[in-house]
């Protein structure tokens, strides 16, 4: 096992909160690894699909999981038996293929022991869904983002322009069933860590949002941050 050298940072919360743009924001500024845990997910399911697994199946998702290799690279890209799947991520099929997949107990298993792998060593900035709940419960800081559902909808819709044919209102709909799936499921499901700091960034900007995890971080661990 790595010897831990610096703090492991959890950030969770629905989409369209900003934690991708945030949680690189904070690595850079530390100085720490990122570590898009959703990228995961997203990779994860478009190989097992492209394989022919049935995604509603935890039999042959576990099958699956035996026989998948991942690489999460330095730079952010993700590797499933040695395909590059970064480029193709971003998509709304990727997203919907992730939602099915990631409910899955077999899905979950395999892509926790992994991550816990990436970041047992520390200096890490991870986010996701389940990171301080599940993946990492004893980070050193937890951070849940939440923002209103219009905000959200509208920040998904102009991340998604060019590459999705979706009105604002279709983006909504799906963000509500987004919302639905992740807070209802069995497996890890979404929720606040009891001891996570809550930040609403609806009406922030990005860089405010990182200066109050800054605080937080240094207000915690004198001299990190």
């Amino acid at each position: 096992m790595a010897e831990k050298q610096g703090l492991i940072i959890a950030i969770d919360g629905p989409s369209g909160v900003g934690k991708t743009t945030v949680s690189r924001m904070l690595a850079r500024r530390l100085d720490y690894r990122y570590v898009d845990t959703g990228a995961m997910y997203r990779a994860f399911a478009l190989a097992a699909n492209e394989s022919g697994v049935d995604l509603s199946s935890e039999d042959s998702l576990e099958g699956f999981a035996k026989r998948a290799l991942i690489v999460y690279g330095e730079g952010g890209t993700v590797l499933i038996n040695g395909k590059d799947y970064t480029e193709s991520i971003r998509t709304e099929e990727a997203g919907r293929l992730a939602s099915t997949a990631s409910s899955k107990k077999p899905v979950r298993a395999f892509l926790v022991a992994y991550q816990r792998t990436v970041g047992r060593g520390g200096s890490v900035v991870m986010e996701g869904r389940d990171i301080g709940t599940v993946v990492f419960p004893d980070a050193d800081m937890k951070f849940f983002l939440d923002a209103p559902h219009d905000v959200r909808a509208r920040r998904r819709h102009l991340e998604l322009a060019g590459r999705s044919p979706s009105s604002e209102e279709e983006t909504s709909r799906k963000i509500e069933e987004r919302d639905r799936e992740d807070t209802s499921r069995e497996n890890s499901p979404l929720k606040m860590a009891g001891d996570a700091i809550f930040i609403d960034t609806g009406g922030i900007t990005a860089e405010e949002v990182v200066e109050k995890m800054l605080a937080a971080i240094r207000a915690r661990f004198k001299g990190i941050a």
